[in-house]
């Protein structure tokens, strides 16, 4: 009796109308090293490090998060995404941290590009390098492996994922460099692209000191002078 109680889970579950920045957001944070917006958002912003670029000079990006969620060996939600792509979004893919498969090669992301993605996310692996290089889109996973993946589902698309230990939701702001990949929650894009104004600034400044010789910065001084350095 239970076991005729439980129905099978659809193969996808998607949302198609989700919210999305302006154009004008995203143009305020293209080019912005991914350092200053971690430092925008408290220090805590980026994948965790294992999520690196396949193609070290094809790195940067900055786009909006498409998410979708296929989990171990599987992408089956990948190709689901596809005809949801608008220009200038991010595809990024959940699968877990499974490393045993990979998650795309360089067809999938060739349609991915041909959409109008300007990136490709993973905690998964991804396979034929030199495709992918050919294709030129930006693509960051965890890892490179030769074996397929199968297309049986289930998964998600434009649902809430959780990626390299970061939440990603549909019309989040991701951006890629060579230090690795970080995402802008929607709802703080505006705060971020303020902060940004003080940020560039004093890491100006700083830059400039440095080069004309700055060696020890005036708080570390002071903390050798009030006490809080005990020699030993």
């Amino acid at each position: 009796m239970l076991q005729a109680m439980i129905n099978d889970p659809p193969l996808i579950r998607l949302r198609r109308h989700v919210p999305r920045p302006t154009p004008e957001q995203v143009r305020a944070l293209q080019g912005t090293p991914t350092g200053y917006i971690v430092d925008a958002l408290q220090g805590r912003a980026a994948l965790v490090c294992t999520v690196k670029p396949v193609v070290p000079e094809q790195a940067e990006f900055c786009g909006v998060a498409l998410p979708c969620y296929v989990g171990p060996a599987d992408n089956l939600a990948v190709f689901a995404a596809l005809p949801l792509i608008q220009k200038g979004d991010v595809v990024v893919a959940a699968a877990d941290g499974y490393r045993e498969a990979a998650v795309v090669g360089d067809l999938v992301l060739g349609m991915a590009r041909n959409q109008g993605a300007v990136g490709f996310v993973t905690d998964g692996c991804v396979r034929d390098v030199p495709g992918i290089r050919e294709v030129g889109l930006p693509c960051f996973a965890s890892g490179i492996t030769p074996n397929s993946p199968v297309r049986n589902g289930p998964g998600t698309v434009n649902l809430p994922i959780v990626v390299a230990g970061q939440t990603v939701a549909a019309g989040d702001i991701v951006i890629g460099d060579t230090e690795g990949v970080v995402v802008i929650p929607y709802d703080l894009i505006d705060a971020v692209i303020v902060s940004l104004e003080g940020i560039r600034a004093a890491e100006a400044a700083l830059l400039a000191r440095v080069a004309a010789g700055l060696g020890v910065p005036e708080w570390v001084e002071k903390l050798y002078q009030d006490g809080r350095v005990q020699e030993v």
